[in-house]
């Protein structure tokens, strides 16, 4: 007899049988279900992450570093300014004796085409390089009132990573110096969009006002209720040097007329306390010299007793007899105390017998 072919899903051959559901078997869908509930209700309350839905085509990255020399107030202030641009980078510190073009090649190395440089000379004076590496425009600032994030302790917060605002003054489309300025910290503090580092909010503004010749930095949080802004930090003023043609040298585009080096500065302050000094000692000396000078005697006025009245003269009297001695109390105080302790003795010793 040939062997008969089986067939899919039913034939001549018998289909095995399905196993019955036992009591214990029941009670898992009914788990699964639970679990998948509890699953789902618990994504509704988590925060998605950033989702991606365009292409990073902004490929700027910014290179922040500094020199040997610097103290912990600008190390905070690069550390602030690095966690609030993702799109920055760091690198060790330079040495002073290497020349500025050394960076083009450390941002080359780097893949960045944008460099923030803090310069230290004589541990006081900090100075800041912002350059588009490696053909230039470059800026020189001095940096003053630094104010960093843990100093401040203000009440303002925003995201790590989150895409900020920029706020210009005015003034800077007036003048052709301060333009070209604003286009390069546009390219510089501007978190690049759909940036892999940074998150798809936008909570924060950073404002650059022009006042007294110089720039002013601040960093504010957004409310959402009312849009209100509340300070977060850094703060710090940008005064202008120099702006070079290429990147950290090249020719002079513009110079501040207004600029005063920190050392002119403290000469200035040094002057005007020693021009105090001098005036102080100039007056002592006068009055030295007035002090040497012979009194000049004034002829006597005839007129200067006219109208004093003379006093009577009083009689001179003499006392033959002596004069009756003071009572001592305090000797008197004593003897009577020595009569009661006498009396005391007395008194005890008739006691005794």
């Amino acid at each position: 007899m040939a062997a008969t072919k089986r067939k899919r899903r039913g034939g001549l051959e018998v289909q095995a049988k399905k196993p019955k559901r036992s009591s214990k078997d029941a009670g898992q869908p009914a788990k699964q279900a639970d679990v998948a509930k509890e699953a789902e209700e618990e994504n509704r309350d988590r925060i998605p992450g950033p989702v991606c839905k365009g292409k990073w085509k902004n490929k700027e990255r910014i290179l922040i570093f500094s020199s040997r020399g610097i103290n912990f107030r600008t190390r905070h202030l690069m550390q602030d300014l690095r966690k609030l641009m993702p799109h920055s980078k760091a690198d060790t510190k330079m040495d002073r004796k290497d020349k500025l073009f050394v960076i083009n090649e450390v941002c080359e190395m780097k893949n960045c085409n944008k460099c923030i440089y803090f310069e230290a000379k004589k541990k006081q004076d900090l100075y800041m390089w912002l350059s588009n590496s490696p053909h230039g425009p470059s800026a020189k600032f001095l940096v003053q009132n630094i104010h960093t994030l843990a100093e401040l302790k203000m009440t303002g917060n925003c995201l790590k990573g989150s895409r900020p605002l920029l706020s210009f003054d005015p003034a800077f489309d007036d003048l052709p110096h301060y333009a070209l300025l604003k286009e390069f910290l546009i390219q510089i503090f501007s978190t690049p969009r759909y940036h892999p580092k940074s998150q798809p909010f936008v909570d924060h503004v950073f404002t650059f006002t022009i006042l007294d010749n110089r720039i002013w930095f601040r960093n504010f949080q957004i409310i959402e209720e009312d849009a209100a802004l509340v300070e977060i930090g850094p703060r710090f003023v940008l005064n202008l040097i120099k702006i070079f043609q290429g990147s950290f040298g090249g020719p002079t585009l513009y110079e501040n007329p207004h600029y005063q080096s920190p050392n002119m500065h403290r000469r200035v302050i040094r002057s005007i306390t020693a021009a105090k000094y001098r005036e102080r000692q100039q007056v002592k000396d006068v009055q030295k010299l007035r002090k040497k000078e012979p009194k000049t005697i004034l002829p006597r006025d005839p007129t200067e007793d006219v109208f004093v009245i003379p006093a009577e003269e009083k009689p001179v009297e003499i006392q033959w007899v002596k004069p009756e001695p003071k009572v001592d109390l305090k000797a008197r105080k004593r003897r009577i105390y020595k009569r009661h302790r006498k009396l005391q003795q007395k008194m005890s010793r008739g006691s005794a017998k």
